[in-house]
């Protein structure tokens, strides 16, 4: 009899994994909370199209573009630095969210994958230490192995028991609240910048774009800081003043939503238990894209579990997915979660002065989801010192964070190839203390 698969949640890296095992002879069912025509935000997302044809799935040409070019504007507005379009990455792909699900979910549904809509996931079904299903509303479904891709505040993960060592909450800093809107393009003179990055922007702890698309204009305000539909619509106001490009008309969006904006999850496997994607907080920090490596997590996952001759999914059999996970994607992101709490430390007028003194270049600002990132603490920004000397507090936040890049890089090399209960959260506690 085939072994039994639950996936808890509908996320990208679930949906995706489970059409790969329903291939290989699983029976895999798929549990959403939502009806199928109200899955994904209205809304639109670019990611490296290399990560479909990864998992198989077929690049929608119509859908490819060149890596945008983008600009990065501090709050002072000064000095406002451009990239240049890096070609070696290949193309993006640009898709409406309901098309991602489109996609995958058709491609799940002729693979066998079975799919239950509308169904309220409240907890994990424990044995003992062991995962053996999920509580629904309508009551319990037991299954060999339980796929997490209920999202950064899956209830399944937020529910396990102290024993498992995997983290329940996200920390301050660890989240953004997010307002995104789709408005009319205003025609106007000024010349335009295409895709334009606020960084700590006045009244906004975060982040925010806004980006000229040709057929409309485009808005993100990600905050660390709680705030109302009611605020985001004054902080959209604001920005339309410097942006004439951003039209009055919402076309579509307007969404409010939490995405987790931090390091991947220490220990994301238990007996019977696997996180992915949004769950087990795959998204690159500080800008939030997690789509492309939630694909990349549902082949690896997918491949451990094919190969698990002992049919038990436990934590031990489970860890390659962790290790091979991690040392492929998640340790090249995990150093930009430590620039996200530097930066949650910074005033607005240091940020200034790094631009303008150049401690920041374009150089530091390569963003993407295949690691590297925003302000590399390399013997190059070292160099920079003389200009950051001048600025006790940054010198000494600088010095902080290069020191913790340090401790980082060790741990991650420590991190245990094979899984054995306190080796791995002996090593979770040291990973986890470098981001507090």
């Amino acid at each position: 009899m085939a072994k039994k698969i639950i996936v808890a949640g509908g996320g990208h890296g679930g949906i995706t994994c489970a059409s790969i095992l329903a291939r290989a002879g699983f029976d895999v069912t798929v549990y959403e909370k939502n009806a199928r025509e109200n899955m994904g935000y209205d809304w639109t997302d670019i990611f490296n199209s290399k990560s479909l044809a990864e998992v198989g799935l077929p690049v929608p040409e119509d859908k490819c573009l060149p890596m945008h070019n983008m600009s990065f504007c501090p709050p002072a507005g000064r000095v406002i630095l451009r990239n240049a379009i890096d070609e070696a990455r290949g193309s993006d792909i640009k898709m409406e969210r309901k098309e991602i699900y489109n996609l995958i979910i058709d491609d799940a549904e002729k693979a066998g994958v079975k799919f239950v809509y509308n169904t309220e996931i409240l907890a994990p079904v424990m044995a003992g230490d062991r995962v053996i299903g999920i509580k629904t509303a309508d009551g319990d479904i037991l299954g060999d192995l339980v796929i997490d891709a209920c999202g950064c505040n899956s209830p399944v993960r937020k529910n396990l028991p102290e024993c498992c060592g995997i983290q329940a909450d996200m920390d301050k800093l660890e989240q953004f609240y997010v307002y995104r809107g789709f408005y009319n393009r205003a025609e106007t003179n000024d010349v335009i910048d295409k895709y334009k990055v606020y960084m700590l922007p006045k009244g906004v702890f975060g982040i925010a774009w806004v980006a000229d698309d040709g057929d409309y204009s485009d808005i993100l305000i990600g905050d660390f800081e709680p705030f109302t539909k009611e605020e985001a619509l004054e902080r959209v106001e604001a920005f339309r003043k410097e942006n004439p490009v951003l039209g009055t008309e919402l076309i579509r969006g307007g969404d409010m939503v939490t995405i987790p904006v931090r390091q991947t999850l220490a220990v994301m496997v238990a007996d019977g238990y696997a996180a992915i994607g949004d769950s087990a907080f795959m998204t690159v920090p500080i800008i939030g894209s997690g789509i492309a490596n939630s694909f990349r997590a549902a082949k690896i996952l997918a491949e451990t579990v094919i190969a698990d001759r002992t049919e038990t999914y436990s934590a031990e059999t489970l860890w390659s997915y962790e290790y091979n996970y991690q040392t492929q994607i998640g340790f090249n992101l995990s150093s930009m979660a430590l620039v996200k709490l530097m930066l949650g430390k910074i005033k607005p007028e240091q940020l200034d002065y790094m631009f303008e003194n150049k401690i920041i270049t374009i150089n530091e600002l390569s963003v993407s989801d295949e690691g590297g990132g925003l302000i590399d603490i390399n013997a190059e920004l070292i160099t920079k010192g003389k200009a950051m000397i001048k600025d006790r507090n940054l010198t000494g936040l600088f010095l902080g964070l290069a020191k913790d890049m340090a401790v980082l890089a060790a741990i991650n090399k420590s991190l245990p190839k094979h899984y054995g209960r306190y080796d791995v959260q002996q090593w979770a506690k040291k990973y986890n203390a470098v981001f507090k």
